[in-house]
């Protein structure tokens, strides 16, 4: 960034921008959610094409010996991935004044779930969020500042599970594969880069400018990048607008600490479905290697963070198949893998996917004042 202190814009109209009725219509959200299920149908087909003796009748006679308290437990906890965004996003809010219900804020959290799993490295469900919170009166600073700042504790939260694991756990890492361990070493990279990246908005906000700059022109000057000046100028506008989101997050160290242990209770309900999942099961010995399952799936976590397809589908399955494996072996690392994903990723996301739509329904949102 330039010496001279840029002017700042209301960070509201890009929000707006990047959710406004036509990037939410219902045509684009109907493709991704077809494209969501093709890509969830082949890698069901994926995962029980390695065991050599599945059918739906042996998936079922396993479903029928699982028990059904460890099943409720990890149920619970996929609500609680859902439940901890939810007062998240109603803490931040209140912090600068506006206090949405828990049922909006849940709305929020869903909404922001739901579609992040259905669209490319999760490029949808912050603008998803921001518009059902602007439609119920949070101004569109507020909106832009609360998904910031929860996305900036998310990463950090991801990066603190993978650092707990590997102090705790670090030869369930080298159980993996090759290519499994590449893609969680990746992973890694991309949360570090993101979280300086998040830093950098909040504190070195010239500097991240400046670097940016540099990079457009370098590619630029590759030919990989064309309309530079255009692309450069954009960059400016975003800078001043997500820069007084970051100003205003300054002198919240409080808030800040509050968002994350949300968010870090929230990778932690992530994992214990899984957990839950194992117990049910009563495989591989049940608490005896429940540690070993606990980091399989923080291992996962990151892993699958690298790849941009919808929900991370393919490459978590892959990735748990691939810990499962070592523990439960080959068939019932196929059982256990379908079962903990349906209650994680597939359940949730449908449970999402009714609320967006409930959401969308309602003509007369509740507005939120101060």
């Amino acid at each position: 960034m330039s010496e001279e202190k840029i002017p700042m814009e209301q960070p509201s109209e890009h929000i707006q921008h990047k959710s406004s009725p036509k990037v939410m219509g219902a045509c684009k959200k109907i493709m991704w959610t077809l494209v969501t299920i093709v890509i969830a149908a082949l890698s069901v087909w994926a995962v029980t094409s390695q065991a050599k003796d599945f059918s739906i009748d042996s998936f079922g006679a396993f479903l029928s010996g699982v028990n059904p308290v460890w099943i409720i437990a990890g149920l619970l906890c996929m609500l609680g991935y859902i439940l901890f965004e939810a007062a998240a996003l109603r803490s931040i809010c209140a912090n600068f004044g506006y206090k949405p219900t828990r049922t909006n804020s849940f709305f929020y959290s869903a909404s922001d779930l739901y579609i992040s799993a259905i669209t490319p490295s999760a490029t949808g469900g912050q603008p998803a969020a921001a518009y059902f919170m602007m439609k119920d009166g949070i101004p569109g600073v507020v909106s832009a500042v609360t998904l910031l700042l929860n996305l900036t504790m998310y990463t950090f939260s991801t990066i603190a599970i993978g650092i707990v694991n590997f102090i705790l756990r670090p030869d369930i890492f080298l159980r993996f594969d090759t290519t499994a361990q590449v893609l969680i070493i990746v992973g890694y990279i991309v949360q570090f880069v993101l979280a300086c990246f998040f830093l950098m908005l909040l504190y070195m906000d010239k500097l991240l400018y400046r670097i940016c700059r540099a990079g457009l022109f370098i590619l630029g000057k590759l030919h990989l990048v064309r309309r530079v000046e255009r692309k450069q100028a954009k960059l400016r506008k975003t800078m001043q607008e997500y820069g007084e989101c970051a100003a205003m997050l300054k002198g919240r160290g409080g808030l800040l600490v509050k968002t994350f242990v949300y968010n870090f209770l929230q990778r932690l309900s992530q994992i214990a479905i899984t957990l839950f999942a194992f117990l049910a099961t009563g495989l591989g010995g049940g608490w005896s290697n429940a540690v070993d399952i606990w980091a399989i799936q923080g291992y996962t976590i990151m892993g699958a963070t690298c790849v941009p397809v919808p929900g991370a589908m393919g490459v978590t399955d892959y990735l748990l198949l691939n810990g499962f494996g070592e523990i439960v072996g080959e068939q019932n690392a196929v059982n256990l893998e379908l079962l903990s994903r349906t209650m994680s990723f597939y359940l949730c996301i449908l449970i999402c996917g009714i609320a967006f739509l409930i959401k969308c329904c309602l003509r007369k949102p509740r507005r939120i004042g101060r």
